[in-house]
């Protein structure tokens, strides 16, 4: 059988690579961008100077030819489903017998005037890497729009090589599309404290060429014009669905897919972030641009190529990040605005930069989610809370099983608890002790 990969990030690299373990199939990896497989997430650190680009490249060159996985690195400009063949760039037909489609995202645009110059762009391919590198020569100052993770990292890249950064966000807060409101000003706070130029409800509205075709300054929707000499675009992420629209594929947001990834057509998968399901499990969303969903989506789509007929289970929703210098962990349902019938337990520390929230069910008790600012919870002790619908009250007497941070490290398990007791009435005591024995039994028991 001969099986075609369009898309080398994660989830194609996945299911190559477990196709491989179950079976002998030609396997054919395309991609345009790089030849070989790179970890996209760590895209910041070579720019930093902490890795070089080699070092974020799981596997040695000679891998795929060792496992006999056929890399091609060429554009696909068309596919024709029906004949079960797609034309590359170059015009040549390539056939295959089944297709995985895992090509990714794009970096948002809306149709900004200028968004097209030379020295913008987004931070999502190995070019974008290079051109930050390019433009950083001589470079004073970058303007960076969009809210979200990869504007902040785009904006610590920056930091570290002392350039200075204007930071547009639309929200009235850091992220607050995501984040309750006290985590979102906190980061906020934080990402000042940096020395970081963030403007809170402040949109692009035009960025001004030099009059070369290269980007000089933008204007804000508050008619403020500021120089710049770079401007990054991380308004968020679109799956890449554009050039297969009007071809028999169902495409909502993304390619749709049931639960063992095949879309509307025979022998065609969507795995990634270009995937949609049709029919999400509970907690989660349709289409999530998460490195670690790909990668389960990879295994899964494998096992229903070889014939090993599996559904796609991503299990209870949790995610993780670093604001700067502060970690950031959410387990279960954390919605920016509190739900009817869902109270929540905040507590923040004195220094403003740590934080645990959890959400719970106002009449059954049962606790719905986690989230932390500066402190570590170890995710099988809270996905196993959150799986078995444990009590508030049972997870605060026992809230020291979950801190995962290194030993000495300072604790504030004790200061949630009081804090809960303060706000009912109750005077619950902690009922274990944070060691691995504790973790372990835990973890084991029913």
């Amino acid at each position: 059988m001969n099986i075609i990969i369009l898309g080398n990030g994660i989830s194609g690299v996945t299911a190559a690579r477990h196709i491989r373990k179950q079976s002998d199939h030609k396997i054919t990896i395309i991609s345009s961008e790089m030849p070989f497989f790179f970890s996209r997430t760590a895209l910041m650190y070579v720019y930093m100077g902490h890795m070089r680009f080699k070092d974020i490249q799981p596997y040695e060159d000679d891998f795929w030819l060792k496992n006999n996985i056929n890399l091609l690195q060429t554009h696909i400009k068309d596919i024709d489903f029906e004949q079960k063949h797609l034309l590359a760039e170059n015009g040549d037909q390539i056939s295959y017998d089944k297709l995985i489609l895992a090509v990714g995202s794009k970096p948002n645009k809306f149709g900004w005037p200028g968004q097209d110059l030379d020295a913008v762009h987004g931070l999502y391919h190995k070019q974008d890497l290079d051109a930050m590198e390019k433009h950083s020569k001589g470079l004073k100052k970058a303007v960076i729009v969009g809210g979200g993770l990869i504007g902040l990292e785009m904006a610590e890249m920056f930091l570290s090589r002392k350039i200075s950064v204007t930071f547009l966000v639309r929200e009235s807060d850091y992220w607050r599309v995501v984040l309750p409101e006290e985590e979102s000003k906190m980061i906020s706070r934080h990402i000042k404290h940096h020395g970081i130029d963030l403007r809170l409800s402040t949109e692009l509205k035009e960025i001004i060429d030099d009059g070369s075709g290269k980007a000089c300054a933008v204007i804000t929707d508050k008619g403020e014009r500021i120089d710049c000499g770079f401007v990054g675009l991380t308004a968020g992420v679109h799956p890449n669905v554009a050039f297969l629209k009007n071809k028999g594929l169902n495409i909502g947001r993304g390619i749709q897919v049931n639960e063992f990834l095949e879309t509307n057509l025979p022998d065609v998968y969507a795995i990634g972030d270009c995937a949609e399901m049709l029919a999400p499990k509970p907690g989660r969303r349709p289409v999530e641009a998460v490195w670690y969903t790909g990668r389960m989506m990879g295994e899964v789509v494998a096992h229903n190529i070889c014939g090993n007929k599996k559904s796609y289970h991503p299990g209870i929703w949790f995610n993780s990040a670093k604001f700067l210098d502060i970690e950031y962990q959410v387990y279960g349902h954390i919605p920016s605005d509190l739900p009817k019938g869902t109270e929540t337990l905040y507590w923040e520390h004195p220094d403003g930069a740590k934080s645990i929230r959890i959400n719970y069910d106002s009449n059954s008790r049962v606790v719905t989610g986690f989230n932390l600012m500066g402190i570590r919870y170890r995710h099988d002790v809270c996905n196993k809370w959150l799986s078995q619908k444990a009590n508030i009250e049972t997870v605060l007497e026992n809230l020291s099983l979950a801190n995962f941070d290194p030993e000495f490290f300072k604790t504030y398990e004790s200061d949630v608890l009081a804090l809960y007791n303060q706000q009912t009435g109750k005077s619950l005591q902690p009922k274990r002790k944070r060691s691995l024995t504790s973790v372990l039994s835990f973890l084991k028991s029913k």
